[in-house]
């Protein structure tokens, strides 16, 4: 399981937290490495909200030369892991090698596998994907289970610039503790990451319930058994009772967006999107209990002309300490300089 940077320990709880399907996990830079069957691989997919992919490991073998290099991919059996005339990408980094000419080697395995394979074709099972990194003469070949990064939930149709990834947001809603059973205020929602992913795991809906994913075209892939793990995820979904996520924006085109995105599915109800201002917010007007906000402030592209980011900062954090006191509060900083000028 590839991770973002910071977030390796957070998959591993998932993992231990899901099921016990996933054998010998064991934490390495960038992510988690586990065994298990395939639909191991399936489960990892659709049910973990922090990686960025899913990689299964094929071969791991050492090459001095490139005779030795193409030999050992002529030792895999593609046929059983690839479909016909895939539209195969590959990916090779290399350091500390005697091979380093990553160009070269991509090109060497792209010609073994389609002598295989066959060339890409209009029923080739769509955008696959084979990485292979090289470091000290010893190289690992891997299929990328995911297709498209995990993040792309599948629910997200309309976006502004600049948006916040949602393994992020899942991240951070994991950090601070949210159950889906507490009061979320999302005041600066842009298209509604922060709010779609709280809507998802108030209603007990996996991460990747509503997308594709590359393995679902492999020669191995068994269609019932995924469809089973789907259906007895479904089984757990539950329905919001009430409008408990406030999703608020000064932005018209982004409570558009919100209100767009969260019309996918009937489950994401929970979200409740208009145009405010969350200096002009009263708590008392949105809940009635202490609950969770977090916010991702403008930066980057978001960012207004002249905008002075320490004293934007500063107010949010006179804010928070007025209207939200007591409640728990999570927040994106862009910097340092920022977070100390929240002043808390």
């Amino acid at each position: 399981a590839v991770c973002p940077p910071g977030l390796e320990s957070l998959c591993l709880k998932e993992m231990d937290r899901l099921d016990q399907a996933f054998g010998d996990t064991r934490l390495l830079p960038g992510g988690v490495a586990f065994e298990g069957k395939l639909a191991t691989g399936y489960l990892a997919n659709l049910h973990l909200g922090s990686p960025s992919r899913i990689l299964m490991r094929l071969a791991e073998f050492k090459a001095f030369h490139f005779s030795d290099f193409e030999k050992q991919i002529r030792a895999v059996d593609w046929e059983l892991f690839l479909p016909p005339g895939p539209d195969l990408k590959i990916r090779v980094s290399c350091k500390k090698s005697k091979l380093f000419h990553s160009q070269a080697l991509a090109q060497r395995s792209q010609t073994i596998i389609e002598s295989r394979l066959g060339p890409p074709g209009p029923d080739g099972g769509g955008c696959q994907t084979l990485m292979i990194r090289g470091e000290n003469n010893r190289f690992i070949l891997s299929l990328d289970m995911s297709g498209d990064l995990l993040h792309r939930r599948g629910v997200k149709t309309k976006i502004i610039s600049a948006p916040l990834r949602e393994t992020l947001a899942f991240a951070l809603l994991q950090k601070i503790g949210y159950t889906g059973q507490e009061v979320l205020v999302d005041p600066m929602c842009g298209s509604g990451t922060f709010s779609l992913e709280a809507a998802m795991i108030k209603a007990g809906i996996p991460p990747g319930f509503f997308r594709r994913f590359a393995f679902e075209n492999w020669p191995g892939f068994r269609p019932s058994s995924f469809h089973y793990m789907k259906n007895k995820a479904a089984q757990h979904f539950r329905f919001p009772l009430e409008p408990e996520i406030h999703a608020s924006d000064i932005d018209p085109d982004a409570i558009q967006a919100c209100r767009l995105n969260a019309s996918f599915n009937e489950y994401l109800k929970a979200i409740q999107p208009r145009i405010a201002n969350f200096f002009d917010l009263r708590v008392k007007d949105l809940a009635p209990q202490k609950g969770v906000v977090l916010l991702n402030p403008p930066y980057g592209k978001r960012l207004y002309k002249g905008m002075d980011t320490a004293g934007f900062f500063h107010e949010i954090g006179k804010k928070f300490c007025g209207g939200f006191r007591g409640w728990r509060m999570g927040i994106i900083c862009l910097h340092d300089k920022a977070w100390k000028a929240l002043g808390l």
